[in-house]
């Protein structure tokens, strides 16, 4: 399966699992790229004024990894805006990925997947699962190591 892994990070902490997401994929079969979904300039957390860089090609592929962190208990403004922006998903396998400094994932990354969910289901995707990665200290490895076994699991041949 052709999977694109779509993140917007604003401190590296998304894009850190992504990149070891992306590793966990490609060991298991799948062709994988990681796609960043970026602002112009620099952008405060929390910032809702900001302007979108060139939004990455989703159409070649069959499955996505949607991500990014909470922000204020929700989705990150960049990847809201992003997924406004998309025409269409129809067709697409879609797995939603939030990450979160909180140690719990209902203290904002379970509501940021339900705006994940919602967003991407109405541009007509199917989306068949998602993960919360909480960047407390000392649940960091093992909340990572699951989310990534999870999301592969998803998309498994």
């Amino acid at each position: 399966m052709k999977i694109g892994v779509v993140v917007y990070s604003w401190s590296g902490n998304t894009l850190t699992v992504a990149e070891k997401l992306k590793e966990r994929l490609s060991s298991a079969g799948h062709a994988v790229d990681l796609l960043q979904v970026q602002v112009h300039g620099e952008r405060k957390r929390g910032a809702q004024a900001f302007e979108l860089e060139a939004a990455p090609d989703l159409t070649p592929y069959d499955g996505l990894v949607l991500g990014a962190a909470v922000e204020a208990f929700s989705l990150s403004p960049v990847l809201t805006r992003f997924l406004e922006r998309e025409d269409s998903l129809e067709g697409k396998k879609i797995a939603c990925l939030t990450t979160q400094q909180f140690p719990y994932p209902w203290m904002g990354g379970n509501r940021a997947v339900r705006q994940m969910r919602k967003l991407c289901e109405a541009k007509g995707a199917e989306v068949v699962g998602a993960a919360v990665v909480n960047w407390a200290k000392s649940r960091r490895g093992q909340t990572m190591a699951d989310a990534i076994e999870r999301l592969n699991a998803l998309f498994s041949l």
